[in-house]
């Protein structure tokens, strides 16, 4: 390895000076000023805890990557969720002045320390006891259909064992409406990798990255959602790795970073990306395929890979074969010229890592999105080998377990799906029959309350109002249920809303304060256990498991011994039975303890786990996003946050603020717009005001930050296959006259 490489620096200037990045040191003296009434409760949060941001995985500040000091920015501003003191509740006694105040200004005001509840007509919420939230709720579950009551859980810290408890408590109660938030991030790359590979998770670790040949990011932002990962990159280019990125923005944060804990990096910067290749919003599927299809032109696929290890090869190749060069380039938006430099690399590449994130996933297509990726690897024999993989790159650090653990409509824990035959297998394990029809998603959960077909919806965390397309219809939604739970740590906007008869806030501890401790599963299937950490807690909030199970006692007394767990502790012992693959989980009982569910890789040895043992290629047909007469292709984009929590103002990484409209400088010429200009987009369903960033965005394209821009996004345009909503549009842009 190197211990120096000029060549990457990005200016002489120290710590880059000048320069719009962030300034780390700067934000973590913030952080520490932020967190000072809690500042030693915070330091073992940090020091003994598993981070409760992304999806990295690091048991303390340490993982199992690499040597040294793991932390970040995401991590550090999320903090104050966990130190905050309670919240003064007389502020909720009437709610109007709070209808001012966005979410940042309502977490501002502090933790949740009681239960409160707030009747129709009334003007705000008043105190009660646990006892009388379980009895409310335990009525109104009674004297209802179980399939008019919806169960939701944000990855908000949960735990995995929150997230089991509360799936199976929702089919102890008769229904399988439970959903979580990967619903609105990687449902497609579960879809994709069961029927293509026969695996449901990333294939490979992040060790994998560093020393591949090729590290390829598509539809992902990792300096910004990932943060840490950005080490990764520092030594994966020190080990000779290329790293390609495929996006329609050229995002900063990929071209250069400065990694606060790498000297050299902090110091001189690092060059990240080798190479950027710029598509349309939703051209990535038609780039593949014109890689590919240059692939197998110049005889550059692995023929004894796709011999032995995987069908469908030619189905796949006479399709292409019939899909024009012409067609592929005005799909894609990028030239031939490009798709062949980019199939030159991975045909001198002996291993490659391909990343992708909810640029490839919010999509209508995107299955067959993550297909196509699927497919490029498989062309290249890149699966199942060291330095090979496929990694659906997680955001928030429950998602990829609440799934796994069953709290998904679909599917019971461990990934099986929701039949006859399988609601009796687990009825043999839970003691309790099983409801054997599929349940809703969280977005059909939506359109079930805007329809009257809900009567209890119970939302732990999140906040539905800044997370979906079209927030109006979302608020009708939600007004329009008779009985609504709120479990969170803090307020958030869709508390406020006025109860069509009651609404219940229900105060939760935070995974550091979760009795006997917590699982998270981190993107790499690595299984990592967070102690319960000593330290103040907040008023009569509870470790929310135990929320979900005293409610199903509450509702059925004389079946509680088929609910109740005794522990944390016991909650796990049941995991490893009802998850085979989550053998182990029972033995994870001390800080720093791990295990990572199918080994390093999946698919080792190049042995799938579909029926035949085989990989299976898929026939794909581009989508065609173009918009026409002037209009634009818009997508939404995530700035200094976390999830649809807003940290600050302005993105430190391009320097945009949260009402800019990325655009290409062509575009820009061709509407005579400039720099900060005010303009409008539009379109049928609403409209946004915004001003003019000028970016190295795709001619075509525009980018505003969501939750924002939800104001844009369509309803009930989602992909057939998982369920997830598409967050692009077509939009018109008009200059506004200031004056």
């Amino acid at each position: 390895m190197k211990l120096w490489s000029p060549s990457t620096w990005i200016s002489f200037i120290p710590n880059g000076l000048g320069h719009v990045k962030p300034n780390h040191y700067w934000d973590m003296l913030k952080a520490a000023l932020k967190n000072r009434d809690e500042l030693r409760y915070a330091w073992r949060i940090l020091n003994d805890g598993v981070c409760d941001g992304c999806a990295l995985g690091t048991t303390g500040m340490r993982d199992f990557t690499m040597e040294g000091v793991h932390l970040c920015m995401v991590r550090l501003n999320l903090m104050r969720l966990n130190t905050a003191p309670a919240l003064d509740m007389r502020v909720l006694e009437n709610v109007q002045p709070l209808l001012a105040k966005n979410a940042a200004e309502l977490r501002e005001l502090g933790r949740l320390p009681y239960p409160m509840i707030r009747r129709a007509g009334a003007a705000g919420f008043r105190r009660i006891n646990w006892k009388e939230a379980f009895s409310h709720m335990a009525a109104k579950i009674r004297a209802t259909d179980p399939q008019r009551l919806a169960f939701y859980l944000t990855s908000r810290g949960l735990t995995n064992e929150v997230y089991y408890v509360a799936q199976k408590v929702a089919r102890f109660l008769g229904t399988n409406n439970i959903d979580n938030s990967a619903r609105i991030c990687h449902a497609p790359s579960t879809v994709a990798l069961k029927q293509m590979l026969g695996v449901s998770a990333s294939t490979c670790s992040y060790s994998d990255w560093i020393g591949t040949d090729v590290l390829v990011f598509i539809g992902s932002d990792a300096p910004n959602n990932q943060p840490v990962t950005t080490k990764y990159m520092y030594y994966a280019k020190q080990q000779g790795t290329k790293i390609i990125v495929i996006n329609p923005y050229r995002e900063p944060g990929l071209a250069r970073y400065w990694v606060p804990s790498v000297f050299e990096s902090a110091l001189f910067g690092t060059k990240l990306a080798d190479r950027f290749f710029q598509v349309h919003v939703g051209g990535d599927l038609a780039f593949i395929n014109g890689v590919i299809k240059h692939l197998i032109e110049k005889d550059w696929i692995d023929a004894r890979f796709i011999q032995q290890h995987a069908n469908g090869f030619e189905e796949l190749r006479i399709a292409l074969a019939q899909q024009s060069w012409e067609m592929l380039e005005r799909a894609s938006g990028a030239s031939t010229v490009e798709m062949y430099a980019f199939a030159e690399m991975l045909a001198h590449a002996k291993s490659a890592v391909f990343v992708w994130s909810m640029g490839i996933t919010q999509h209508r297509n995107g299955v067959e999105n993550v297909k196509a990726i699927i497919n490029l690897a498989l062309a290249r024999g890149f699966v199942g080998k060291e330095k090979c993989g496929l990694m659906a790159i997680r955001g928030h650090s429950g998602v990829q377990g609440g799934a796994e653990v069953g709290a998904v409509p679909n599917q019971f824990p461990g990934g099986v799906p929701v039949s006859m035959e399988s609601a009796k297998q687990l009825e043999a394990l839970w003691g309790f029959p099983v409801p054997t029809t599929k349940g809703y998603s969280a977005v059909e959960m939506i359109d079930a309350a805007h329809e009257n077909m809900l009567d209890m919806f119970y939302i732990a965390g999140g906040n539905f109002l800044e997370t979906l397309p079209e927030p109006e219809y979302v608020r009708e939604a939600l007004l329009n249920v008779p009985l609504r739970v709120h479990q969170d740590l803090v307020l958030t906007p869709q508390m406020l809303l006025a109860p069509k008869e009651t609404v219940l806030l229900l105060p939760a501890c935070t995974r550091y304060e979760q009795k006997g401790g917590g699982t998270e599963t981190s993107t790499e299937r690595r299984i990592y256990f967070s102690p319960e950490i000593p330290g103040r807690r907040i008023g009569e909030a509870r470790s929310e498991w135990e929320i979900f199970m005293e409610l199903a006692e509450q509702v059925y007394p004389e079946r509680r011994e088929q609910i109740h767990f005794e522990s944390a502790q016991r909650i796990r012992e049941e995991i490893a039975q009802a998850v085979p693959y989550y053998d182990g989980i029972q033995n994870l009982k001390a800080k720093g303890d791990a295990m990572q569910w199918g080994g390093s890789r999946l698919c080792e040895g190049q042995v799938f786990g579909t029926q035949d043992r085989r990989a299976h290629f898929a026939v794909l047909q581009p989508a065609f996003h173009s918009a026409e007469n002037g209009k634009f292709v818009l997508t939404t984009r995530r700035g200094k946050q976390f999830n649809s929590m807003v940290q600050a103002e302005i993105d430190p990484l391009n320097g945009a603020s949260r009402t800019d409209v990325l655009m290409s400088n062509e575009d820009a010429i061709r509407m005579e717009l400039r720099e900060g200009q005010l303009i409008l987009l539009k379109n049928e369903i609403g409209e946004y005001r915004g001003r003019v960033k000028l970016a190295e965005i795709k001619a075509g394209n525009l980018q505003v930050h969501w939750p924002e821009g939800n104001v844009l996004i369509a309803r009930g345009v989602t992909d057939p296959l998982c369920g997830i909503p598409d967050y692009n549009t077509v939009v018109e842009v008009r200059p506004l006259m200031v004056g």
